[in-house]
């Protein structure tokens, strides 16, 4: 028999399924109302003045006056803000700051609005909603439902909340829902990861969960803890778990781990949040790609991504998007951001409606685990760890070794020396602690024992030149890239007996 809570989950799902479809199958008309208001909004704003928003009344006008730009660039700005300055990007104060480590900078601060914040929340309650009116799966609503989340205590600056996106977040957790959500709030502010994750593991056990949610690699290392405490898989501790809904990495290379750990498929939903929005959600089981969110406070445009490092390349709305191509996403928000690069590129698998998948960044990066590690980095560590050494280094490149033989998951780094350092492993306890210390979210992983530090790969002198040898691009302006998000490179590099 239905429970209440079961049957108005469905009701509910079946509302927000019919008004979702008002704005999917009028999208462009959506976006061109989203875009009039983010600029009537934001006319008498510092922004607004400096950019002449009176004269636009299109976005051929708005190409004109907003270039493109990135955090560095809008950073001037965003300064104000922290100082506490009112009207700068959007109409008085953010109501907070996510703070975040991001893929293309350092520490960012990214603006929270009050027009904003609700979009963060709805776009998350909307996707379970739309996964119960397309499936007809509704009884797990009934059990306990987990998301594994970032500390929600927060600091304040000049009137300005500020932490990280997840945290805040958990303020925001309807009332139907925080009788059946974990973990507690005592165990959510608990800092040390692997502390948290003990006292999560004790939390659930007796319960009967039925939705997990988190970002893969952190929730697998809750799934091995609970085996390891039991000795049985996850699905029999929790018959009925059935839903698990994760994003912030790509899921595919963790699924077959998962399965196992497991031990029974389970449905997913993917989303596709981040502090500047939430961008997307899958809304269909039988369907590739997430539905782009057209009526949450987000103007979007697009970039062909090997168009995008020219001079002035050709800046497109949704109604001109083609399926397949690799476009970088530009963003306009009700949290006051501006023709602003995100540093993502997508791919839209479908424009009735317009599904998007993520298809990378549009700079190299290492982002397997969510740690966010880009090529400055990297870089920084390497200089600090042969500083006052007589190690000179040819070339090198790191990937993720997300499925090791043995032992917990880690950066390689795969180094051509051309004066190798005495004792190897000193030499990377040096560089992981470079960038333990440049990077928050790599130390909270390593503190957590999500991932081992770095281990070191040698590369045969010349080995790098053969490689790119190998696949034509020897000489010219071609390089190895700093860091890879796949193995491609440095499987080719082992397959081609590169390595000592």
């Amino acid at each position: 028999m239905m429970s209440l809570r079961s049957l108005l989950a469905k009701q509910f799902a079946k509302k927000i399924y019919k008004k979702t479809q008002k704005w999917v199958k009028n999208p462009v008309k959506t976006q061109d109302s989203v875009f009039q208001n983010l600029i009537s909004k934001a006319v008498a704003t510092q922004f607004g003045k400096d950019h002449d928003f009176i004269s636009i009344n299109s976005h051929e006008d708005f190409i004109k006056r907003v270039p493109v730009r990135d955090y560095e660039a809008l950073k001037p700005y965003v300064d104000l803000v922290v100082q506490g300055k009112e009207d700068v990007l959007w109409p008085e104060k953010p109501i907070y700051f996510a703070k975040t480590s991001g893929t293309t900078s350092g520490a960012k601060y990214i603006p929270i609005t009050k027009e904003s914040m609700p979009s963060h929340v709805e776009a998350a309650r909307n996707a379970i909603l739309l996964y119960i009116h397309e499936t007809g799966k509704n009884q797990f609503v009934n059990g306990k439902m987990i998301f594994l989340q970032g500390s929600p205590i927060l600091n304040e600056q000049n009137g300005i909340q500020l932490g990280r996106l997840s945290g805040i977040v958990a303020h925001y957790v309807p009332k139907y829902l925080q009788k059946n959500r974990l973990p507690s709030w005592e165990t959510n502010c608990i800092e040390d990861w692997e502390t948290k994750v003990e006292a999560i593991v004790e939390e659930t056990l007796p319960e009967n969960m039925t939705v997990i949610s988190g970002i893969p690699s952190w929730v697998q290392m809750y799934f091995e803890k609970l085996q390891q405490k039991t000795g049985q898989k996850v699905g029999n501790i929790f018959k009925n778990f059935n839903l698990f809904i994760f994003g912030g990495v790509n899921y595919e290379p963790y699924r077959a781990k998962f399965e196992n750990l497991i031990g029974r498929k389970v449905d997913s939903i993917e989303l596709y949040p981040a502090s500047e929005g939430f961008f997307a959600f899958q809304d269909r089981q039988d369907e590739k790609g997430m539905l782009l969110q057209l009526n949450s406070g987000i103007f979007y445009e697009f970039i062909k991504a090997d168009e995008f490092f020219t001079k002035n390349p050709k800046r497109i709305t949704i109604k001109d998007v083609e399926i397949g191509v690799n476009y970088v996403m530009i963003i306009s928000t009700n949290a006051g951001l501006w023709a602003y690069n995100i540093g993502d590129t997508v791919e839209f698998t479908s424009v009735n409606p317009y599904r998007v998948i993520v298809s990378g960044r549009i700079k190299h990066f290492i982002s397997a685990f969510g740690e966010h590690v880009i090529g400055k980095e990297v870089e920084q560590a390497m200089k600090e760890a042969i500083k006052n050494t007589d190690i000179r280094i040819s070339e090198f490149t790191v990937a993720p070794e997300i499925n090791p033989k043995s032992g917990l998951p880690y950066h390689e780094w795969f180094i051509e020396f051309e004066n190798e350092p005495k004792d190897i492993s000193a030499l990377a306890k040096s560089i992981d602690k470079s960038l333990q210390t440049q990077n928050s979210y790599y130390f909270d992983l390593i503190q957590g024992k999500v991932l081992q530090p770095l281990k070191i790969t040698k590369v045969v002198k010349n080995g790098f030149q053969n490689y790119m040898k190998s696949i034509g691009k020897l000489g010219g302006q071609n390089k190895i890239p700093r860091l890879s998000n796949d193995r491609k490179i440095v499987d080719t590099v082992k397959e081609l007996n590169l390595v000592k």
